[in-house]
């Protein structure tokens, strides 16, 4: 039977329902303007803990001038009839002012993971993030936060956030939802007219194309280059950057022109048949939305049996 979850703004309200909520809790962190694959953080959070918390806040510390942190959507009543069929059971909707209740003076700097890809197009987000993520999970003090991995970059900043530090909290990633044309569902999919929206489909037809390469024995530098090879035959995508990580370390193996390829210093990771766990990364516009997609790739003859790099992957696609 589903419920509908108790709301709170300020802090002192937050804490109060949070005393009433015995037992493990689950963390989901949202902007809001919930779709399908918000609600499916929800649905695996309430398999991990006796309680789900749902935070929605816009923040305003990972926007940088320019971007749309006004125009984001704002949609608390539709997202709270929304998480009522989902079994959340309390909801986080502060103001700006109750999580920052002083201006933001401390930064926290997440390291080098933070300054490649989507952290070299914009360059104080995952700052703004790991900021108030750490804010939110001190509040909160869950024994696991969900994220979804469409937002794998953010996934791998928040885990060597919180382990460097000694944030008690286990990350859970969920698996992309994507709507039946394959676009990665994400809240900014509704600024796409009708005919950005068909050509956004080039994104995931590009991450499957590059699977099939991996799928295949492609090099690192071949897989980026079957992705890139999509876009440009589509038309109308401003490509940003294809990277392949990998996707424990997301040390990065190859890229298009803009993408700084790694010195291989970290340990691969390896699955269990010997290969070599990737992950490909895109991120374009589609007019002026910019829209970010990602898909797991094994990597079949990327490593030898010891686990080393068979090829250094440094080549440019």
């Amino acid at each position: 039977m589903t419920h509908r979850p108790v709301l709170t703004h300020t802090r002192a309200e937050l804490a109060d329902a949070l005393s009433r909520l015995p037992g493990t809790k689950a963390l989901v962190m949202t902007m809001g303007a919930l779709h399908s694959g918000h609600l499916q953080l929800v649905r695996e959070a309430r398999e991990l803990a006796d309680h789900v918390i749902v935070t929605i806040f816009v923040n305003p510390t990972q926007f940088a001038p320019g971007e749309d942190f006004d125009a984001y959507p704002r949609t608390l009543d539709a997202d709270m009839d929304a998480l009522e069929t989902v079994g959340a059971d309390l909801v986080w909707a502060p103001a700006p002012q109750d999580v920052y209740p002083t201006p933001a003076t401390v930064t926290i700097d997440p390291g080098p993971i933070a300054r490649v890809l989507e952290g070299k197009t914009r360059p104080t987000h995952f700052a703004g993030v790991a900021l108030v993520c750490t804010k939110v999970v001190n509040l909160v003090r869950p024994d696991v936060a969900l994220y979804g991995q469409k937002d794998a970059q953010q996934m791998a900043v928040l885990r060597t956030v919180f382990a460097q530090l000694d944030i008690p909290v286990r990350v859970h990633p969920v698996p992309i939802v994507r709507a039946e044309d394959g676009v990665a569902l994400s809240s900014r999919n509704q600024y796409l007219s009708d005919d950005e929206r068909i050509r956004a489909r080039g994104l995931s037809r590009a991450l499957r194309r590059g699977a099939e390469s991996a799928e295949a024995g492609a090099k690192p530098a071949q897989i980026v280059a079957e992705c890139r090879s999509v876009i440009e035959a589509e038309g109308g995508i401003d490509l940003d950057y294809i990277a392949l990580v990998d996707a424990g370390t997301f040390e990065i193996l190859a890229g298009t022109e803009s993408v700084p390829v790694g010195e291989g210093a970290a340990a691969p990771t390896i699955l269990s048949d010997g290969s070599r766990e990737g992950r490909i990364l895109i991120a374009a516009k589609v007019g002026t939305t910019r829209l970010i997609d990602n898909m797991e790739v094994p990597l079949r003859d990327a490593c030898t049996p010891d686990g080393r790099l068979a090829e250094r992957a440094g080549e440019k696609a």
